[in-house]
């Protein structure tokens, strides 16, 4: 039996001795005595326990003598500007914004509210909190004001910490009126406002205290001035760490909820046996601290394995070229990398032979990690030859924290399979279910994919302020079961393949057909950069469906062909049941900031359905140019006109 299948079934056989085992691998003020603990269908990880993150992520390597290693690297794309900063100073400038937060007032417990740009801020409030015990909460920079208030309303932080904004190509993104536009919809909640005033966008604490009077507004270089450094506050294992808001199916966001404890245990495995990073090594995770992958993997993962984690602020291309990323990992010898598919769409769209890469020297690149959207086996090939390093597409959830499926490279290397996520990571017993819970057990059984009970630690431990929310949305549909809302199957291996959300799912006169097996035929034509593939209505069939595509820079063909290409590459894989017909050429795909394609929106606008402009959409006007192009095209289907 290999290593991976052996540390694989221990993990779910034994897993009080598992990750006992793996806790040791965290400096805890209260050792735990025990794993796990169960009622009433709830799970604590190591309830006895005691520690802090913020210990954790930086002192303890400070107090190993490791103290001037380099902890994080700044690297502004946008400005130009660069910064290190070695775990002692890290340590300090946390431990300063720390009593700098106290001094409002912060305590165990209390929410703390960040809307930053990718600083060295970010990174600094972050820890700050977890040294007090605070609660956390990062709202990406530049989100709408309305989507703001409703976080504050729903997390009710007595302090704000913003900037004067961010920086996006060609533009900046000034955050103070839409932080002062939030605290007028949300009124009362917040006390204190910190503003970290950046030179390259207008705005500062006092303008700001200008049109918020009812909160006390302050300048973060004059209240860490006068600030005491405070010192790290233990907390029990299951405190939330912080709070991360993901879409709801209703709307409303979720703010998904993390533990110190079982994080802290589940990315120390992860960064050493899945991500093969530790001290002394450079992890740079293209993403945001916005999101899920920021939390884990720009700030908390790398910090605990005492490893280099690098900030950037910039993008896949145009900042200033497709050899941006290449250019980060040459520069600061990057072993580890980890970005979403649609940045290596991005790039590939633009440069599609590489040409970036023969400036720059990748040879200390081990491995490129991938996750956030689907990743088309075609693509999946072209990094794989272009590069000349493992690429590793792994799968997993703001809800989990870390890994479903992966390839764990520290552990096992295993071969990795185009088009999978790989295999399960500890913990995690993944199940392909029917409609009515039943298990599909033949290997290629598509099904809704769904994690037996109780999740390992790492995963969310409910949803801010709604316990009946959190069984209704994860618990309640498959009994004894996290239902995932993906699709997919298992192979005879046993690797997973995610295939799309289960609501992606295409019902075609009776037959069920996956957006993800749908693209990847799109893919495989030349001239294709990107794809996305929708059910719209139909009148005869209920749903048929429809391919949007983007075209690889300086391909030139006659849209009618295309479509008639496309086609009949569906025919040729899926065959004429797809009933897919209707082919439109976009020159963008319309997305969240994270990179995840906006399948919902795009069916509402297809259907003629009223629908909102989601709050994480990159850039608004890419969906008018989607409604100009359905219509002009005629795609939108009769009975909906």
């Amino acid at each position: 039996m290999s290593t991976y299948r052996e540390t694989w079934a221990r993990s779910v056989t034994e897993p009080e001795t598992f990750w006992l085992d793996a806790a040791r691998a965290v400096e805890w003020d209260a050792a735990p005595a025990r794993a796990l603990e169960q009622t009433d269908g709830a799970w604590t990880w190591f309830p006895e326990g005691a520690l802090n993150m913020s210990v954790n992520a930086l002192d303890r390597h400070v107090d190993a003598g490791r103290g001037e290693t380099i902890a994080l690297r700044y690297d502004s794309a946008m400005t130009g500007t660069k910064k290190a900063y070695t775990y002692s100073e890290l340590r300090d400038r946390v431990a300063e914004f720390a009593g700098a937060l106290r001094g409002l007032g912060v305590g165990i417990g209390d929410r703390v509210l960040l809307y930053l740009p990718m600083t060295p801020e970010a990174v600094i409030a972050m820890l700050a909190c977890a040294r007090i015990g605070a609660v956390h909460s990062v709202v990406f920079g530049g989100f709408a004001a309305t989507e703001l208030a409703v976080r504050i309303e729903d997390a009710r932080p007595t302090v704000l910490v913003t900037a004067s904004g961010g920086l996006e190509p060609g533009r900046a993104v000034e955050y103070l009126p839409m932080v002062a536009r939030a605290l007028e919809i949300a009124p009362g909640i917040v006390e204190h406002v910190v503003v970290r005033h950046r030179a390259v966008v207008p705005g500062t604490a006092a303008e700001l205290a200008d049109a918020a009077p009812a909160v006390s507004v302050h300048d973060w270089d004059q209240l860490v001035a006068a600030a005491e450094p405070a010192g790290p506050v233990a907390v029990p294992s299951g405190h939330p760490l912080y709070i991360l808001y993901t879409s709801g199916t209703t709307g409303s966001p979720k703010g998904i909820v993390r533990d110190t404890g079982g994080y802290a245990v589940a990315l120390a495995w992860a960064m050493r046996n899945i991500y093969d990073v530790g001290a002394g090594d450079t992890m740079f995770t293209a993403s945001d601290v916005g999101w899920v992958v920021g939390h884990s993997f720009i700030v908390y993962g790398p910090l605990l394995a005492g490893a280099t984690t690098i900030l950037y602020e910039g993008k896949p291309v145009g900042t200033p070229d497709a050899g941006a990323f290449w250019r980060i990992v040459a520069e600061y010898g990057v072993k580890t990398m980890f970005t979403a598919p649609t940045a290596l769409r991005a790039i590939r769209r633009v440069d599609p032979d590489l040409d970036e890469l023969s400036a720059h020297d990748l040879s200390g690149l081990q491995s490129l990690f991938l996750a956030g959207e689907r990743l088309d086996p075609e693509t999946w090939h072209w990094a794989d030859e272009g590069l000349g390093v493992p690429v590793v597409d792994h799968w997993w959830q703001t809800e989990t924290g870390w890994p479903i499926c992966a390839i764990p490279r520290g552990l096992e290397r295993l071969e990795p399979k185009a088009g999978s996520t790989a295999v399960p990571m500890p913990g995690y017993d993944v199940r392909i279910l029917d409609g009515k819970g039943r298990e599909l057990t033949e290997p290629g059984d598509e099904g809704s994919i769904a994690l037996r009970l109780p999740l390992p630690p790492g995963t969310l431990t409910g949803i801010w302020g709604s316990p009946t929310r959190f069984r209704q949305s994860y618990l309640d549909a498959f009994p004894g079961f996290y239902a995932t809302g993906d699709a997919g199957h298992l192979d005879d291996d046993g690797y997973l393949f995610v295939m799309g959300r289960t609501d992606d799912v295409i019902n075609v006169a009776g037959h069920r057909l996956s957006t993800g097996s749908l693209e990847e035929v799109l893919t495989l034509h030349h001239a294709v950069a990107e794809c996305a593939v929708i059910g719209v209505h139909d009148e005869l069939k209920g749903q048929r469906a429809a391919g949007f595509v983007t075209l690889k820079a300086h391909e030139r063909i006659d849209p009618a062909q295309l479509e008639r290409e496309l086609v009949a590459l569906v025919r040729e894989h899926i065959g004429p049941v797809a009933a897919f017909r209707d082919v439109t050429v976009l020159d963008r795909l319309p997305k969240t900031r994270s990179g995840k394609i906006l399948r919902k929106t795009m069916r509402q606008i297809v259907d003629g359905e009223p629908y909102k402009i989601p709050a994480t959409i990159e850039d608004p006007t890419v969906l008018d140019a989607l409604v100009d192009a359905v219509r002009g095209a005629d795609r939108i289907p009769q009975a909906t006109r």
